[in-house]
Formats: C-alpha cells, structure tokens, sequence
C-alpha cells in the first residue's frame, strides 16, 4: 500500500514539471508583443503580422494532431525533446531575421514554432492527465493556466528586453527560443506514462446527480466523429472561445473607445490575460466536483453575460461595464481549453486521447476565423456594437447546442 502511495505521489511531480513545459510553451500567445520591433524594423504591415499569427495557430493544431498520430510509436521522451528542439530552432531563426522576406517569419516563427509547440502540448497535456483519471479537470486546467499565462509571465519579460535598447528584439527571441528547448528536453527526460496496472483513486460520481449517466468507453477517433455529440460539442466550443479570441485582438482599443487612458488599457489587457489563467483551473475544478454538464452550462451563460455587458458597456460608453465585460471574456475564454481537454476524456477516453483531442482541438482554428470574421465586421461598421451583436449571437447559439449534448 505504501509502495503503491509513493508510485502515486510522483504524478504532483509531474503535474508541476508539466505546468512549468505549458508555461514555456505557451510564448505564441505572446505575439502581440514580439510583433512590435519587427513591425518597427522591418516596415511589414499588420495584415502581414495577423497572417503570421493566423499560420502560427493553423501549425499548432497540425502539430497537435500530428502527435495524436506519432507519439505513441516516438515515445513520450522522444516526442517533446524532438518537438522542442523544432520550436526552439523556429524562435532562434527568427531572431536572424533581416527583412528580406516576410515569408522566412512565416516559416520560422509559423510553420516551425508553431507546430513544434502544438506537438509538445498535445504530448504533455495527454502524459500528465493519463495520471489523473480522477481529477481529469484539475489537471487540464493548472497544466492550461500555465499555457495561459505565459503571454502575461514571458511576454512581459520578453517586452521588458525589447524595450531595452542595450538588449532589444533579437536576444528576446533567442532567450526564449533557448528557454524553451531547454525546458522541454528537461520534461522530455523527466515525464513518463503510468506502468499498466497502475491503481489510481476512483473518481467520485457526480455526473449521475446532474442528470448525465453512461458506460464509460474507450472510443476510437473513428467512432468519436461518427457521434452528434461530438459536432455540438466541437461547434459549440468554436462559438465560446470566438468570443474571447475576439476581444483579446482588440481589448486595448476597445477599451479606450469607452474613456480609459493608453496605461490603463494596458493594465487591462493584463487584467484579462490573468482572467484567462483563473478561468482555466477553475473551470477544471468544477469539472471534477460538478460534472461536464453544470461546467459547461456554467461556462456557456458566463459568455453571453460577457459579450451582453460588454455589448451594453459599449452602447452607453461606460468603463466600468467594460471592465466587467472584460474580466468576465477572460473567465470564459479560459474555461474553452479545459473544458475541451476534459470533455474528450470524459467522453471517449483515455486510450486514444492524443488523437482524439487533437481532433477535437481544431476547434482553435474555427475559433480564430470567426475571430477574423468579427474584426472585419468592426473594419466595415466602424465600431463596436456590430462585431458584439454577432459575438452574443453565436454565444446564444452555442448554448441551444449545449443543452443538446447527451451521452457519447
């Protein structure tokens, strides 16, 4: 029994080594930040810097997908060290850049970071909450709230070196860029799947309590796509973080279309960064205490009050609703990666996790082109109130799909 207990304990261990991987990892968040000195330097326009981020965000969820595939026959050590040497060489290179080409930012920072990043995420994230059959939530969101809360850790620490002229852009992307590789080979060398028959503490039912009871079952990535409950879930995930992927994009200008100064936007563009990381452990903490319907149904009304403030706010040009609107954003949109990773093992899971979640991962990509959708409706309208009238809309609808989502 103690032997067994001891087995157990290592996985805080891992939970702790994981979180601090996602932290590194999560830098592409940070792209706001490291844009600025290339925009400055190299004169390219901000089309150019949102398609890079767009790519960024396409590569991710390749690479996510592409370890759903391979990491079982590479192994859990080979698939982060090897995915963190990619990233790490994509954020170095990027650093060299000199401005001939925005296409070689593409296939630096995009195409090789981008899915070096996706890989190691998808590895890490399934390796560590393999451990946690019972608290499936807690896991995916503090391991998340570290992916989170990288833009506010290493993108202030990353903006910190830009803006000093002794050390400037190109050492912030090296630093990084070798700060990640070093990271991930460490988790590479250290985090391992559990033994087979490892015994782990029975989760506590509660699901039944709410309303929602089934056979667990272990479903191929096949039968997973086959399911309605699978497509609600996925849309309905694409219209909540759209939410919140539209309003980071334009958080700092949309709050000083309602009176804050430059300095206080910005403090609220942090204020919704460290929103986001709450939102994320907390969102798993109440997946493993409530269930998956409470938590979402949860997650899903959070949302609309998000954007309907926000919507309001904007309309009688109030900050203080603003900054409600925009502290809730964060809440929500920190509840979507949680809720996803927690979701697909809840459902279908753990055997064919990796893939499984890569899957259901992609829901990132739709995510960022209704994002793209509503900033276009901004550019058109001229203001805020469109873009918010079509953010509560799909957050409405995201809650007719929700409350249709039955067993697997």
């Amino acid at each position: 029994m103690n032997n067994s207990t001891q087995k157990l304990s290592i996985r805080w261990l891992y939970l702790v080594i994981g979180t601090a991987a996602m932290l590194f990892a999560g830098i592409i968040y940070a792209w706001s930040i490291l844009r600025a000195p290339l925009e400055a330097e190299f004169g390219w326009a901000a089309n150019n810097m949102a398609l890079n981020f767009t790519l960024t965000m396409c590569f991710f969820c390749i690479g996510a997908f592409l370890a759903g595939i391979l990491s079982k026959r590479l192994g859990v050590a080979v698939s982060i060290i090897v995915a963190g040497l990619i990233a790490a060489a994509g954020l170095v290179l990027t650093s060299t850049l000199s401005g001939s080409s925005v296409v070689l930012l593409y296939l630096f920072y995009g195409i090789m970071a981008g899915t070096g990043i996706g890989f190691a995420y998808n590895v890490i994230l399934s390796t560590v909450s393999a451990w946690f059959p019972d608290k499936k939530g807690l896991c995916s969101g503090v391991l998340l709230m570290g992916f989170g809360a990288s833009a506010l850790v290493l993108g202030n620490l990353a903006g910190s070196f830009i803006r000093n002229a002794d050390i400037g852009w190109r050492f912030a992307f090296r630093f990084l860029g070798i700060s990640l590789g070093v990271v991930l080979v460490i988790a590479g060398l250290v985090l391992r799947k559990p033994p087979e028959g490892t015994q782990f503490p029975q989760p506590k039912a509660k699901a039944a309590a709410g309303g929602e009871s089934f056979e667990p079952k272990d479903y191929t990535t096949v039968e997973m796509i086959r399911r309605p409950s699978f497509w609600m879930a996925f849309v309905c995930i694409i219209f909540l973080a759209a939410v919140g992927n539209s309003v980071i994009s334009f958080a700092s200008q949309l709050s000083q279309s309602v009176g804050a100064t430059l300095e206080l936007a910005t403090v609220l563009v942090g204020v919704l960064s460290v929103c986001n990381g709450l939102g994320r452990i907390l969102t798993g903490a109440f997946f493993d205490s409530l269930g998956r319907r409470m938590t979402m149904l949860a997650a899903n009304i959070l949302t609309i009050a998000a954007a309907g403030i926000t919507l309001v706010a904007v309309l009688v040009h109030s900050l203080p609703l603003c900054i409600v609107g925009l502290c809730l954003t964060g809440l929500s949109y920190g509840s979507c990666p949680t809720v996803t990773s927690a979701f697909t093992s809840a459902f279908y899971g753990t055997k064919y996790f990796p893939t499984n979640f890569s899957i259901m991962n992609f829901n990132l990509m739709g995510a960022s082109f209704m994002a793209t959708a509503s900033s276009a409706l901004l550019t058109s309208s001229g203001g805020y109130i469109a873009p918010f009238i079509l953010l509560l809309c799909l957050s409405v609808a995201a809650l007719v799909l929700n409350l249709l989502i039955r067993k697997p």
